[in-house]
Formats: structure tokens, sequence, C-alpha cells
């Protein structure tokens, strides 16, 4: 429950916490589910006196005896660690060299050469499972001791394999019998059976006693539903009395008192305590020999309760149900038997709440499957009747070919059909077994002997691991699409119907973006996409679009078969919607859904401690740069190893706002004339900057200087630069206009207007130059954005 709601309201559940009565035989057909765990793998048949392996594996304990094998004494290990209490459940190492089977084959083999094995085919199991049969005929005496009931010694140097897992070991002294029992499964194997006998008579029918449907707990009596409402009217004081099923209710009425649990090594001295080491119970004769002296040891009941219960809300156990004609639902009254006695934080029940989530997935999933079985065959229905409808438009001489098309339409229908049906098949099995799992688990859990349900809730909560496991990453993935992507083309000449074939008409899915793969940095934004992983339709290109970053119309940024664009020069600290289309001959299709992504804030250099609005920090790019240019400095000092002048641009491109950035003479000889500005993006990196139409320049000598663009040369102006010299570039996107100053005055008028687009700054020079960038400096004071005459204004 969530809030006080029922997770599935629906009638078929019952929440947890609740005691309403279910029928008898609805309760015996979803016991059923876990049959299998209740089966020995040797014997087929229920487990008899069932002892726990290693392994974590269960063996009735005369099918252990009937599958032992004597090795040679000079086979055996020289310390054995096999027994039932000593062995570590992942500790093989030695075990294995003594296997009983051959890694190259699936079956079990028996030592070859000795009088005491020979070597025997292995048999299998009613349910399947292989096994190995007695080495020897057993002699007389190996049958029960009289008047003793108990089995002979197991002969010296015994070996055991489990016919489940095939990890084989060899047996201790103590032989079978330091296997511990299994009392717990012996338990929910006698309730398994007591729920499948006959079922129970009214017991207050005279003649020809009905069959029982519910049974009183405070009056002990069974009653059919005409005798109820006789005798045990729901009024008066009767009205507080609880019906309960009947078989629920002969359960109750059996319930045996907890039985003592004795140690295996000391039969006289009851199980009390606990080892965490060992994993095991322990008797207080165990804890005086000294062989858990330096382990960790708590009570057992306090063990019992961490291992067993859940919390005071209950496990978030998912009821499920297949449907009619599948397998039954979980028990929702063995969820309500579990929260009876469940407290605190067990790790037997998180691990199956786990489980039990997998199993409501797996619901889900096949509840799809069946789904699309039924669009694929509506779909296909509904493209057969079009294909009729076109072929018997055509004149005679299409009828041949029309059944041809018809044949592979059939044959298309019948494989997503068959792919489908497959996997639901097999997910159905899966689902089987994990339900199977968890109904055996939840018996277990209702168990109330703590030492029985210690000694297999760690290897069911491995089972419960591994069983969710399975239901891994792709499991609940359908594999085959309900979409016919076929669509017959009417138009071809009478002369091309032997060609007349499947064209395809439709027009691209909407991709998908790949969230994980799109980012921003800085100012730039990368997106990747990709078509739906099901579609079959072929994709021409993309197109890419991107808003103004204001909320306004979108504009194709990208067109082409890339599946990935980095998009630069985006605003700073602006909010972008981007979407992605396909397109093919047929045309273009959906949009993708919108993605919002926001550029970075505008940075400061690491030295500016003062707060600047409308500027950015940024160095220069060596990525694009001429391979001439030598930068240092981190990027912020440039010079060039050629007489010829290089183009090197800035890391970062502007297209709103207003931008201010200087640029400090360290090294000036010869009386060269570098140029600095801004340019496009493509610029020519190898001549002087503004030779091409791509830049906006002022190249300046000892002297003076000029403004340049697209090799035209203007407003001459007196003034140069020298070794310490600072040049400035301010560039103003509100009035669209670039102007220089040097030494922090302003050099001409004006130097460009009607900017706007994406601009990078740049600089060109040789080798008898070197000069150093400063970035995100606050537009100087002379300067107000707007103003409509700044070289009035100058200091």
């Amino acid at each position: 429950m969530e809030n006080g709601k029922e997770k599935y309201p629906h009638p078929e559940f019952i929440a947890f916490g609740h005691r309403e009565s279910v029928s008898a035989s609805t309760s015996m057909n979803k016991m059923d589910e876990m049959e299998e765990e209740l089966k020995c793998p040797v014997c087929g048949s229920f487990f008899r006196e069932p002892i726990i392996l290693p392994c974590s594996h269960n063996i009735c304990l005369a099918c252990a005896r009937n599958i032992l094998v004597q090795t040679p004494d000079a086979e055996s290990p020289q310390s054995s660690r096999a027994s039932g209490s000593g062995v570590s459940d992942y500790d093989y190492l030695d075990l294995d060299k003594m296997s009983l089977y051959s890694e190259a084959d699936s079956g079990y083999g028996s030592y070859g050469g000795f009088v005491s094995a020979p070597t025997t085919p292995c048999q299998k199991s009613p349910n399947g499972v292989r096994v190995f049969p007695p080495s020897v005929p057993p002699p007389a005496h190996h049958h029960l001791l009289p008047h003793t009931g108990v089995l002979p010694p197991v002969p010296r140097n015994s070996c055991l394999t489990c016919p489940q897992c095939h990890r084989s070991l060899t047996l201790d002294d103590r032989g079978l019998r330091g296997f511990p029992k299994n009392r717990v499964l012996e338990g929910v194997v006698d309730r398994y059976q007591q729920s499948k006998a006959a079922a129970l008579k009214c017991q207050l029918c005279e003649k020809n006693p009905r069959e029982a449907t519910v049974m009183c707990e405070q009056c002990d009596v069974f009653y059919c539903d005409p005798c109820r409402l006789r005798c045990h009217p729901p009024r008066g004081p009767l009205a507080k009395h609880r019906l309960v099923p009947p078989a629920q209710g002969r359960i109750s009425r059996r319930a045996s008192p907890r039985k003592i649990s004795t140690c295996t090594e000391h039969e006289l001295e009851n199980l009390s305590m606990y080892c965490v080491q060992c994993k095991t119970p322990v008797c207080y004769q165990c804890l005086e020999d000294g062989k858990h002296s330096t382990h960790e040891v708590k009570a057992l009941g306090a063990m019992w309760k961490l291992h067993k219960t859940v919390d005071d809300s209950g496990p978030d156990l998912h009821p499920i149900s297949t449907g009619a004609g599948d397998f039954g639902a979980i028990q929702n009254e063995s969820v309500g038997l579990l929260m009876d006695g469940c407290h605190g934080n067990g790790q037997l029940s998180q691990a199956l709440n786990v489980l039990s989530d997998r199993a409501t997935e797996a619901k889900e999933f096949l509840v799809q499957l069946r789904n699309m079985v039924q669009h694929i065959q509506e779909n296909g229905v509904e493209f057969e009747a079009c294909l009729v409808a076109q072929c018997d438009a055509l004149i005679e001489a299409l009828n041949r070919r029309k059944a041809q098309l018809l044949s592979r339409v059939t044959k298309e229908h019948e494989h997503k059909l068959s792919v489908v049906r497959d996997q639901i098949s097999h997910c159905t099995v899966k689902l089987r077994q994990t339900t199977g799992l968890m109904e055996y688990c939840l018996e277990v859990i209702k168990e109330n002997d703590p030492s029985g349900f210690l000694q297999i809730s760690d290897a069911l909560i491995r089972r419960v691991h591994m069983t969710e496991n399975q239901w891994g990453k792709g499991s609940l993935t359908p594999r085959m699409s309900s979409d016919f992507d076929l669509t017959l083309d009417s138009g071809p000449l009478l002369q091309t119907i032997h060609q007349l074939d499947f064209v395809q008409m439709k027009v691209p899915a909407a991709p998908i973006l790949q969230l994980e793969e799109c980012c921003t940095q800085s100012n730039s934004a990368t997106l990747s996409w990709k078509q739906p992983p099901l579609s079959t339709i072929a994709v021409d290109g993309y197109i890419l679009e991107l808003d103004d970053g204001t909320g306004g119309q979108f504009r194709e940024v990208y067109v082409g078969t890339e599946t990935i664009c980095t998009v630069d020069g985006l605003h700073f600290h602006s909010t972008y919607k981007s979407r992605v289309k396909a397109f093919n001959s047929s045309g273009v299709g959906q949009y993708s859904k919108t993605l919002v992504m926001q550029t970075s804030e505008m940075r400061l250099p690491s030295y500016c401690s003062q707060t600047v609005a409308a500027v950015a920090w940024f160095t220069f790019d060596s990525a694009s740069a001429h391979p001439d240019i030598i930068l240092s400095n981190d990027n912020l000092t440039v010079t060039c190893n050629s007489y010829d002048d290089r183009v090197v641009m800035g890391n970062t491109g502007f297209s709103r706002g207003v931008h201010y950035w200087e640029m400090t003479i360290d090294r000036y000889d010869n009386h060269p004339d570098p140029a600095f500005g801004i340019a496009r993006g493509d610029v020519m990196k190898d001549v002087m900057l503004g030779k091409d139409d791509k830049a906006w320049a002022m190249y300046v000598d000892n002297n003076r200087s000029w403004f340049m663009h697209n090799n035209s040369h203007t407003n001459r102006t007196d003034g140069g630069i020298g070794k310490g010299a600072t040049v400035g570039v301010l560039l103003d996107f509100s009035r669209g206009i670039l102007l220089f100053l040097i030494n922090d005055e302003q050099q001409g008028p004006v130097a460009f207007n009607t900017l706007e687009g994406m601009y990078y700054p740049a600089i060109s020079l040789n080798r008898n130059v070197q000069v150093t960038l400063h970035s995100g400096l606050p537009i100087p004071d002379f300067y107000t954005p707007g103003e409509s005459d700044p070289a009035g204004s100058v200091c």
C-alpha cells in the first residue's frame, strides 16, 4: 500500500494486512507453482528427510546414500573440508580435483580402474536431472540396521556429487550425519501435501455432507454455505468471528508447536546460538569446545528475526496475474500470512521483494507482447486487404504477381508472429520458474523453526538474486516490431509488371535524441540522435533545428547524414530548444522530442576579482590555428615561426552582447604590421587578417594604422605600436559596430558597422611579433553601449 491506498486495487488482488477469504481451490492452484521446488532431483518425488548440501541444494537422505561413490584411499584429500558444516559455499578448489564428472561432457563419470567404483552409465531422474547410480550393489547389511531405524555407517572415503550443480565432495568421519537436515523444507512439503488432500466436508450437514467453504476459527467448525447462513449468521455475537478458507483452517488446526532443534555434533544439546562467521547454529557445547571461541556469536532468536522478517509495512510484493489460461498468481493470502509475524529488516524478504518487482515487470511485458500479437494480426489483415484491392484494380496480367506478393506479406506476418510467440513462450517459462521460487520462499518464511530457517536462508537469498539476474537488461524488450513497413506502388506500366515488387513509400520515423551524449560546453552545444531500434525504413539524412535562444522560431543549423552535431557560437547563458527530423525519398518524417539545453555563463579569468557583465573569457584556439603559429602560456601568448603573416582565432565565438579584450605587445622587431580584429570560422589562415571577406581588422605598424576588410584599406590613422603597447578590441552587437583602441585611447572612428552573425576574435602576425591575450575585461569607461557617437566620448 502507498499513502493508504492499495497499489493494485483490482478485486482479484488482496492488499497486504487484509484477511479476506479466498477459495481453497484457488489456493491449491497457486501452490502448484512451487511443486518443482519440493521434489528431489534424484528420485523425482517429494522430499523425504531432506538434507542440505554445502552448495545450498537439497536431496533426500536415502537418495544421498544411493548416489555415494567410494574413492580410493590414495585419492582422498589430506584435509577433508566437505562435511555439511565445514565447507564454504564457494570453496571447491580441492573438491573439484575429486570431481566425478568430466568438464568435457555434460554427464557424470565414476573413477575407473577400481573395484569399488566401476564405470557405470548415468541415469536421469523423473524430473530430468542426471544422477549417478550406486557404484556397486549394496550388500545386504547396507539396509537399515535392525531395531535401530538409522542408516548404517557410510564407507570410508565416500564421495558425493550434487545432482544439480555437479559439485563433488568427500565425506568426513560423520558421513551423511554431517549434513544438516532441512526441517523447513520438510514442513513446507507437509503443508503442500495437506493442501492437495481431498476437500473438507461440512460438519453440520446431516445427510450427504456438502463441501465446506469456510471455517470459523472461534467455533472450530467447517461450514458449507447453507449451514453457515443457517447456523452462523453474520450478525450479533457471531459477527466478530473470523472465517477463513478450509485449507487455511486445516493447516492452522494441525499446526504443531515449534520443534526443538539439536546440534549435529552434540545430539543431546539444543541449538541456542548462531555463529556469524560460520553462518550456522551452534550449541553451548560447541562454544566450550573452542571451535567458535574467536567467532562472533549471537542469540539464535535474534538472528532468526534478522534474516527472516521484513519492515513493519510489509514487503512490497506485487500480486501477479497472467490471465486466464496461464499459470496463477502469487498467493495473496500467503503475503498476508507473511505480515503476521514480520518486523524488522530481513535479508530474504528484501531479496524476495526485488524478485517480485522483476516478476511484475515480466507480467506487464507479457501483456505488451500479447497486445503486439493483436496489433500484428490487425496490421497484417489491413495490409492484405489493401494489397488485394490494389491488385484487383490492375489488369489480368497482374493476378499472377498478386499471389506472389500476398505470399511475401503472409511470410512476413508469420515471421513476426513466430518471433513474438517464441518470446512469449520463453518469458512465460522464466516467469513460471520465478513465481514458483517466490511461492516457495514465502512458504519458507512462514516456518517457525529458527535453526532450520537459518540453515537455508542464505541459500535462498542467493537463488533469489540469481533468478533476479536472469531478468537482466534486454530480456524485457520486444524482438520484433508490429508494423509492416511495406507499401505497394500501383503506378508502374503494364510492361513492367514482371518487375512489380514492394517499394518503400513511408517517411522515416521520428529520431530519438540520445540524452546521455547531448551536452553543452561554453557557448557550444553537442547533440546526438539515432533511429528507433525497430525501424527498418531507410533514411537519407537528418535536419537539426534550433531556436534563437529567446523562444523564437526554429531554424535549420545542420542538414546531413551524420547523427551527431556540434553547434558553435551560441549565446552565453541562454536556453535553446532543439529538435531533429529524418528524411528520405518519400518525404520528411516527424520531429523528435524537443530538447532544452542551457549554455554556460560567461567565464572570468582567475586573476579577475571584480564582477564583470556582458564579457567572456577565452583563449587562442590551437586546433584551428595555422601550423606555423606557436602558442604558450595556456594558449594566451602567441607568436609565429614564419616571416609570412599567419592567423589564429579565439576558441569562443560571439553573436550577442558587448565584448572587449586586449592584447599586449611582448616583442616587436623590425617594424612588422600585425592585424587585430574579428573573423568568421572559415577565414583564410595563411594571409594577413582582412585580406578576404571573412575578416574585419586593423593592421598597425610603429607609426600608423589602417582598417581592412576584403583587401580594402580605409581610415589611415597616425599612431603606432611598440614593445609594451596594448591594443584593445571592442565588439558591440547591440549596435553592430567594431572599434579599436591603442594604449587605452580609441584609434580612429568606428571601424566597421552593420555587423551581425557569429564572429571569433582573431589576430595575424609573423615571427617578429609576440603578443599576450587579456580577455574577460570590463568595457572601457568612455564607452556607453548604444550611444550614437562613441568617438566623441574619447578620454
